[in-house]
């Protein structure tokens, strides 16, 4: 299995195909992808962090995280670390994700000598987003509560 670049469009296209509940992404910084033989088995999306007070230049959040139930064992995982080493490559001090806490988190728990840690838990957001306008969406999975986890230089 290698590590390959993916377009946002194709990662966009995987995501809504097979992640169990996000949505494709608007924009990022940049995506990769697990490449099994010829198969696309996962893919990452990093961009900015959704959160604007991380959003100092130096963090980037992995977005999506998205594997087939067929996708061999720890393929997050090296995802993840890749997706860091890229990050640290483009001078890039810290990196978050967020897992719901009804998710294990096994595929970061697994990077703990890499630096991955838990730093936050989170409570939902029951009325999801709200914008003065009303253009956002709520979604369900907004009102779950969920586990920030950061990796720093």
């Amino acid at each position: 299995m290698i590590v390959r670049p993916i377009t946002l469009k194709a990662a966009n296209a995987y995501v809504a195909l097979h992640h169990r509940h996000s949505r494709p992404v608007a924009g990022c910084r940049f995506c990769i992808s697990a490449v099994d033989g010829d198969v696309v088995v996962a893919v990452a999306i990093v961009g900015r962090p959704v959160a604007r007070a991380m959003d100092d230049g130096a963090t980037a959040e992995v977005l999506r995280m998205c594997a087939t139930a067929e996708a061999p064992k720890g393929v997050n995982s090296m995802l993840y670390a890749a997706c860091w080493r890229a990050w640290r490559e483009m001078g890039g001090t810290r990196m978050l994700t967020y897992t719901l806490q009804s998710e294990s988190g096994a595929s970061l728990r697994g990077l703990k000598q890499q630096g991955w840690r838990p730093v936050a838990e989170l409570s939902g957001r029951p009325l999801g987003w709200v914008r003065s306008d009303g253009a956002r969406q709520n979604h369900a999975i907004y009102a779950e509560p969920k586990i920030r986890w950061e990796v720093k230089a």
